[in-house]
């Protein structure tokens, strides 16, 4: 791959940060607009990248630290977005390989540990909450994950013990809140946080899986052995629950939340971060926000109706557009009959009379009834745990 360089003399085989920045204008534009609230250190990233659009001359001057920065803040404003930007590579491994390395280590590696509480809660709708604790959990710890562990192999690497040890410990501090988190919302009955929360782990541990095995981390590793494959195996460090809810994901959500390729058609979705897709199958407040907003046209409306059906046609065991698609319907005036000079006749057609429109019907009390009585009668095959 030919290499840019910057003024600076920075030399990057990855994307060059002015293109970077116009990936996120395109997929999450309501951070350029003064939706976001970007103020205070916890969001200081949204800041840099609002600084940046407006001062497009500084990026030719950065070094390789700032690069790294400006590509950790794209990809957290964007992770939740229906096109995340593609960096993942180079957050998790490329740059941490980069031959100016060594005079940079130590800022990434604190860039990297400060970013554990970047508050992302206005840019990303796949969440679960905590309510007794105000906690939240997201995408963004699988994506803080794998960028802390591919930190932790270069500082080991780079022989920088101190700060490796500083990375594990947080890496560790990560999965000890996750556990927390499940443990607390199965004592307190919470089953749709619960839920929810089980993906998000899969998601978060699955990330830390891959780049453990993209640094070719020995299996001999204690630490490896300390945290590879929480969500799977029986680990003596760590409650069973994580394994409970691995199998839970497994049985339940897995066909939910994958890359909604669908929903990257209607561009009017990108318009807003109260439009950003949450987590499968619990939709219908999503559609009712979507159906209630004032900031999308009825032939927007009608896009998105169309994009939840082929959603569906393409994962019809999964039920989070059909939720999304019943929570729409329950807010505007007429229901279907209010978009049905916005959607072709073929598809208010299929909508009214295939097994999309079937399950449509059910309430979403009813829905959720579902799920809490499945879970409560699932017994986890590894662990032996039931709800």
């Amino acid at each position: 791959m030919a290499k840019k360089q910057l003024q600076s003399g920075l030399k990057l085989t990855g994307i060059a940060p002015n293109i970077l920045l116009t990936h996120v204008i395109n997929t999450a534009p309501f951070l350029f607009n003064g939706e976001l609230d970007t103020t205070g250190p916890k969001r200081a990233y949204l800041a840099k990248l609002v600084f940046y659009k407006k001062n497009l001359n500084l990026l030719k001057n950065i070094d390789l630290a700032e690069y790294f920065n400006i590509c950790m803040a794209a990809h957290w404003t964007t992770a939740g977005t229906f096109v995340p930007t593609d960096v993942d590579n180079q957050i998790r491994k490329g740059l941490w390989e980069h031959p100016d390395i060594k005079k940079n280590i130590e800022r990434m590696a604190k860039i990297t540990i400060d970013s554990w509480t970047w508050d992302y809660e206005q840019v990303t709708n796949r969440k679960s909450y905590n309510p007794e604790r105000g906690q939240v959990m997201s995408t963004h710890e699988g994506t803080w994950l794998s960028v802390a562990i591919g930190g932790y192999n270069a500082l080991v690497k780079n022989k920088q013990s101190e700060l490796a040890q500083q990375m594990a410990d947080v890496i560790l501090a990560e999965a000890d809140k996750e556990e927390k988190l499940l443990l607390e919302l199965r004592e307190k009955r919470d089953h749709v946080n619960f839920l929810r929360s089980t993906a998000l782990m899969a998601h978060n541990f699955g990330d830390l899986d891959r780049v453990i095995d993209q640094w070719e981390m020995p299996e001999e590793d204690p630490f490896r052995k300390r945290i590879y494959k929480l969500g799977h195996r029986l680990n003596d460090a760590q409650n069973p629950i994580l394994v409970y809810a691995g199998q839970v994901n497994k049985a339940f959500l897995s066909v939910e939340n994958h890359r909604h390729m669908s929903m990257r058609q209607p561009k009017c979705l990108r318009r807003s971060n109260k439009f950003l897709i949450p987590v499968g199958p619990f939709m219908d407040k999503w559609g009712r926000d979507l159906g209630e907003s004032k900031l999308l046209t009825n032939d927007e409306k009608g896009e998105i109706v169309c994009a939840f059906l082929e959603g569906f046609g393409r994962q019809d065991a999964a039920l989070g557009y059909v939720r999304a698609f019943h929570g729409m319907m329950s807010v505007l005036p007429n229901g279907l009959d209010t978009l049905e000079q916005n959607i072709p006749y073929d598809v208010i057609s299929e909508l009214r009379n295939s097994r999309f429109g079937q399950l449509a019907q059910f309430s979403e009390d009813e829905m959720v009834a579902t799920y809490k009585i499945r879970l409560n009668e699932f017994v986890c095959p590894v662990t032996g745990i039931q709800y």
